[in-house]
């Protein structure tokens, strides 16, 4: 696993990947980019077939306000059939996000022996701002160094959330 977009991956590798991506259609792909400027900028002019592709979904890491929030509007930009969030590791309060052009939201904490704690109110409020705007919510784990026993619930049940391509 690597960032498709980082940038000593040749365009015509990624060209590569995702015409293997675009003929393989019975499968469905989750790409992952901390990169979103360049990711928005080969598939603007190299992939614009991109936005048709429902089984290619095209998102962005988001792990805090610094870095992660200011990634959500490339993605909004990239031309793109299902965009969504993976908020995670979810490292502090990211505030009000705007959740337009975008499809489907991850949201997990951090896990291994030094993961930094994440809290419920954080969840909350992106749970209560997908609901809000109508976006499906999927809330994949607390994190934490034993992941296995916080679990994925969250005030009592599950959120499985998936966009509808």
């Amino acid at each position: 696993m690597s960032d498709l977009f980082q940038v000593g991956v040749p365009i015509w590798f990624i060209k590569d990947v995702f015409k293997t991506m675009r003929t393989a259609d019975w499968h469905t792909y989750q790409v992952l980019t901390k990169r979103p400027d360049r990711m928005k900028d080969v598939i603007s002019k190299h992939l614009k077939w991109v936005e048709d592709a429902r089984h290619i979904w095209i998102g962005v890491s988001v792990e805090n306000r610094k870095q992660g929030v200011p990634r959500i509007k490339a993605l909004r930009e990239t031309p793109a059939a299902v965009r969504f969030l993976s908020i995670e590791p979810l490292l502090e309060d990211i505030g009000t996000i705007n959740l337009q052009g975008i499809h489907w939201v991850i949201v997990g904490g951090e896990s291994g022996p030094h993961a930094r704690p994440m809290r419920e109110e954080w969840v909350l409020s992106i749970r209560d701002q997908c609901k809000a705007a109508k976006v499906p919510f999927f809330f994949k784990q607390w994190g934490g160094t034993r992941k296995h026993i916080t679990g994925r619930t969250l005030r009592g049940r599950t959120f499985d959330e998936y966009p509808i391509p």
